[in-house]
């Protein structure tokens, strides 16, 4: 087990033995509450035992044997990846201060993390680990042999993505995972870089303006930071330390517990900054970065959401095109759509479609009643997380209306339908629950800054 633990070289493959070793270490109470550096595992956890096993999910909920798959649409978060420059940077000062510790006092944990090596360096900025193109290659294979119509030879494979180092090389990890599922040879399918689409947070002036630079609107982030459950973590890691509590702050305490997930998630180890938290003291950290999640990029404010209704709307013309081409009998011209993006991709559009949403908001003080929210980042947007819609065409039908239908799978998971509480829907039932957001959000007006430039949180 001791062995099982040392650190290895980023992207060696670890014998199975060392993984199943591992697993009772990695799962002690912490793996579940990492928020959005979640490993893609963490919500299926049959792959750790079999990268490509389709898992319990696949059998359910089956279509009539009479439905065909006619377009396959899937929005991708990219793979994992290293952490940002700045959490690296923060890192690094947090890991000085501890080398800096008088040797003659005794402060076991403290010299334990003094001696670990420090290892990240500020040029890996988020991109894709060896285990991110894993996570890619192996979703694409899972998905190919789940729809093996829609993966066959010769169907056309249009893929698209951020403009991020780690989502192009996500896109051709995904690509390159289809192999010869697919008659293109893999430098023949280009990735379209959209940025309008994948990105579309950066093109919203409205949403850039009030919330992502307006330090106002993460008034209950920042409340939350100083609040009593993060003062008894802070004391607690301090005092573990050997530090003043003076000496640290929420931000410092926050990347090393992610430096715990980053060890977990990159290297399949568990880090000895882990032992620096109890379960505990986890989930009001995950509870931290849920709160931002929620102000920024859930159902904190409309805008959030609001701003994605161009992708949504891509989303459905592109399936009216496919029923179209259907009912006059012609090709399908795109049955598999892949968009490769980030979590701030994913998190507004499934808010927009009102997922995964709490009675009561998240607050900095109700942590306790918010318990067993739904909204829990890390198991809507790991790593790797994967949003698919389904568009089948059903003979043997009873009415014209139920000749096409649809289903959406959350990591690989059939969703319910707000409006059936059922996993699969027609198309025309879908289309008409949403048929506001259809209609009547337009991203351009949405996102028109007001024409006095007021800045308040009220504003949203």
């Amino acid at each position: 087990a001791v062995a099982a633990m040392a650190p290895h070289r980023a992207g060696a493959a670890l014998p199975s033995a060392a993984i199943l070793l591992l697993l009772p270490l990695a799962s002690a109470g912490l793996s579940s509450y990492f928020g959005t550096k979640s490993r893609y595992e963490e919500v299926n956890p049959h792959l750790l035992r079999d990268p490509l096993s389709l898992g319990p999910a696949a059998a359910g909920s089956q279509l009539p044997a009479a439905c065909a798959p006619l377009q396959l649409r899937a929005l991708l978060r990219h793979g994992t990846r290293y952490p940002t420059a700045g959490q690296i940077r923060r890192l690094g000062q947090l890991h000085a201060r501890l080398r800096r510790r008088p040797a003659a006092v005794a402060c076991p944990a403290a010299a334990d993390l003094a001696a670990w090596q420090m290892w990240y360096e500020e040029s890996l900025d988020g991109r894709l680990a060896p285990q991110g193109r894993r996570d890619m290659e192996h979703l694409a294979r899972r998905l190919a042999a789940r729809f093996p119509a829609l993966f066959a030879a010769r169907r056309r494979l249009v893929l698209a993505s951020s403009s991020k180092h780690r989502c192009l090389q996500s896109g051709a990890a995904f690509r390159d995972g289809l192999g010869p599922s697919l008659s293109l040879g893999s430098d023949e399918v280009e990735i379209e870089v959209n940025d309008s689409l994948m990105r579309f947070f950066d093109h919203c002036a409205k949403f850039v303006a009030l919330v992502e630079d307006n330090n106002a609107a993460m008034c209950q982030v920042d409340t939350f930071k100083e609040g009593p459950e993060m003062r008894k973590v802070l004391e607690k890691v301090a005092s573990a330390l050997c530090l003043p509590v003076e000496e640290l702050n929420a931000d410092l305490v926050q990347v090393a517990f992610l430096t715990c997930s980053y060890e977990l998630a990159i290297k399949n180890v568990t880090s000895p900054w882990c032992s620096l938290f109890s379960e505990e003291d986890a989930k009001v950290l995950e509870y931290l970065n849920d709160l931002k999640q929620y102000w920024k990029r859930g159902y904190g404010y409309d805008i959030n959401s609001r701003s994605s209704c161009i992708l949504f709307q891509d989303i459905f013309q592109h399936l009216d095109k496919v029923v179209e081409e259907s009912k006059s009998s012609k090709p399908i011209s795109s049955p598999l759509i892949v968009q490769v993006g980030h979590a701030e991709t994913l998190q507004p559009l499934l808010a927009l479609m009102g997922f995964f949403k709490d009675d009561e908001p998240l607050k900095a003080n109700n942590y306790v009643r918010q318990t067993h929210r739904k909204f829990r980042s890390g198991r809507i947007v790991p790593y790797a997380a994967n949003l698919v819609f389904v568009l089948y065409h059903c003979d043997q039908v009873k009415t014209s209306k139920e000749e096409y239908q649809v289903q959406m799978l959350l990591n690989e998971k059939p969703m319910l339908f707000h409006h059936s509480n059922d996993t699969i829907s027609t198309y025309e039932d879908l289309k008409d629950y949403y048929k506001d957001i259809l209609e009547n959000c337009h991203f351009k007006e949405e996102c028109e800054l007001p024409k006095i430039n007021v800045t308040a949180v009220d504003e949203l």
